[in-house]
């Protein structure tokens, strides 16, 4: 042991940049992990989504285009396109207290609504990771039409 910690100098000397590159990819990952804990709104899977549809009602928002929206949607889901999503309208302000799950096709357009949700003062504010497609992906049932 002693001998190998001695030559972690000669190992850096050599493979400076390797080293170097080491170390930014393990900065970067505990700031992400970070961010991820203190940002105010989880990520959920497929499989956790459908556990609290079925131990209660959350408010699922459904982020996506009225096109896509209309070929495939979470049951139960409401739609609400991306350019009229309000966290202060008096309908959704209701629901502060409740969880609230976001989603679109991927989640990029959810975490946005997410981060909105949390600054307006929403407590319970969820995400589908993946989007539709994850759902989809993990062979969970989708309503079509807008109901």
């Amino acid at each position: 042991m002693q001998q190998t910690l001695s030559r972690i100098p000669e190992f850096i000397g050599h493979h400076f940049l390797l080293v170097a590159a080491f170390i930014v990819i393990l900065l970067a990952l505990i700031g992400l992990e970070v961010s991820r804990r203190f940002r105010g709104y989880r990520e959920l899977t497929p499989a956790a989504l459908v556990q609290m549809i079925n131990r209660g009602s959350p408010l699922v928002i459904d982020l996506s285009a009225i096109a896509n929206y209309e070929k495939a949607h979470i049951p139960g889901s409401r739609h609400v396109a991306p350019s009229q999503f309000d966290p202060e309208n008096k309908d959704l302000a209701k629901a502060k207290d409740l969880p609230v799950v976001t989603v679109c096709r991927n989640g990029v357009e959810s975490g946005k609504a997410a981060r909105r949700l949390v600054k307006a003062g929403f407590t319970h504010v969820y995400t589908l990771g993946g989007g539709i497609n994850a759902w989809k992906q993990a062979d969970l049932p989708l309503a079509k039409g807008r109901n």
